[in-house]
């Protein structure tokens, strides 16, 4: 256990009936944190865990969190024997865990991607949503992707969106015949029959919304990432490091990582929005559905980058908050006990996502 404390051992029970554990929204919007509560596990401590990313980009089964407690966390080949599983590898529930720990992201869309392709079910596929909270504070990433949706429809017609709500509520119009109306020329101008209308919307709202959840996670870190490049400019220089040959090979490879995967990121969401732009030209459903199988195809590539950044510029802000706090030392300190490991596993990352035309 990484924090001190007692936990309360348990025999593995048959599964039973129990109250549903509830998801805490900034877990369910977070790209590492995993409530285990979605997952099929047999034993109830472990249900009310969590699995998280630590700061060296590894997997860690955590029991307990707070302000006055710390972080009470294990790896995950440690909690047989916080359990008492006395037959280990045959435990169901170590299996699944190994296999989820080895996941890149924990965020919602690299999970529906990935649990699929690992068989395992999910408790609840609502969990894997985003919060309603983020939904609605995503809404101005999403006016760009709406817009088009409007204009090819409706044209000029004066017709107000601000978020993806208020496309859904023009087809749910008090008026039964515009609503009808709004369906058929939709369902014509997409080439589709009017009861899948819903269904494209859906899949169209989603879809896009994913590319907006991304966008601001990097936003959210953009200042940090920036200012965390400038410090490693600043060690580089410094008079009083230039004989520590690790720090400086140091601050060289994490530099060059950083600005491969930001280019790498950048590249990849401009690719996309020249294909959501060029899908409007002659909009099908056909069109959407190759825009829609490009962009669920770099769900694990951008997930997995993302969080790995995100875990480690969030770290790094809560240490040194501003560009005066920490001296140099104490910065150099942290880049070389903790901020250097797991850069490697995202370049490895980045470097097996799916080929893209970025020209």
């Amino acid at each position: 256990m990484v924090a001190e404390g007692a936990v309360a051992r348990e025999p593995n029970p048959a599964t039973r009936e129990e109250a549903p554990i509830p998801i805490r929204d900034m877990d369910r919007d977070a790209l590492h944190i995993l409530p285990l509560t979605i997952l099929p596990l047999e034993t109830p401590s472990l249900r009310r865990a969590r699995l998280i990313k630590n700061l060296r980009l590894r997997s860690v089964v955590e029991l307990f969190s707070g302000r006055e407690t710390g972080s009470g966390q294990m790896e995950i080949e440690d909690v047989p024997l916080e359990f008492s599983w006395f037959s280990a590898d045959a435990h169901p529930d170590l299996g699944i865990l190994r296999k989820v720990g080895n996941l890149p992201s924990f965020d919602v869309y690299s999970l529906r991607i990935s649990l699929r392709q690992l068989g395992i079910p999910v408790n609840d596929h609502t969990h894997l949503r985003l919060s309603e909270a983020k939904s609605k504070e995503l809404a101005g990433y999403m006016t760009k992707f709406t817009r088009p949706l409007i204009v090819s429809i409706y044209g000029d017609e004066g017709v107000t969106i601000e978020n993806f709500d208020d496309v859904l509520k023009l087809f749910k119009s008090p008026d039964r015949e515009k609503a009808l109306e709004r369906l058929k020329r939709m369902a014509e101008k997409l080439k589709i029959a009017p009861g899948d209308v819903p269904k494209f919307l859906e899949d169209y709202g989603d879809i896009f919304l994913s590319l907006s959840f991304y966008r601001e996670c990097l936003d959210s870190i953009s200042k940090i990432i920036s200012e965390f490049l400038e410090t490693l400019i600043v060690l580089r220089t410094n008079y009083a490091f230039k004989n520590n040959a690790l720090l400086m090979q140091t601050t060289d490879v994490v530099e060059s990582t950083m600005n491969e995967l930001l280019a790498s990121l950048t590249g990849r969401f401009e690719a996309f929005d020249r294909q959501s732009r060029n899908m409007w030209d002659e909009i099908s459903a056909e069109r959407f559905r190759k825009v829609e199988s490009l962009i669920r195809g770099f769900h694990t590539t951008i997930g997995g980058v993302l969080c790995g950044l995100a875990v480690k510029m969030e770290a790094w802000h809560r240490i040194f908050p501003s560009a005066s706090a920490g001296s140099p030392s104490k910065r150099a300190e942290f880049i070389l006990s903790e901020m250097r490991y797991g850069f490697g596993d995202l370049r490895k990352i980045n470097r097996a996502g799916p080929a893209i035309d970025l020209s």
